[in-house]
């Protein structure tokens, strides 16, 4: 008779499965924190830079009105 090997996972294959996924888990896990805290970043950072934007674009508003109202003034008063 010829013996055939076992296809049957043993329990200490079964084990170290277990332990690869587990490590490989905790790997990931660690991944997805790095990712999280680079998304906060970078998130932070896009927030402040919008910010910026609509401070420049405020100020040059502002910077042109009051341009414009104050020559209008200054020629008012020498006519």
């Amino acid at each position: 008779m010829i013996a055939t090997p076992s296809t049957e996972p043993t329990l200490t294959n079964v084990i170290e499965k277990l332990d690869h996924l587990s490590t490989r888990v905790d790997h990931l896990a660690t991944d997805v924190e790095k990712f999280n805290d680079r998304f906060s970043n970078y998130q932070q950072a896009t927030q402040w830079v919008v910010q910026l934007a609509f401070t420049l674009i405020a100020s040059a508003t502002i910077t042109v009105i009051i341009t414009s109202v104050l020559r209008r003034q200054s020629k008012a008063l020498y006519f």
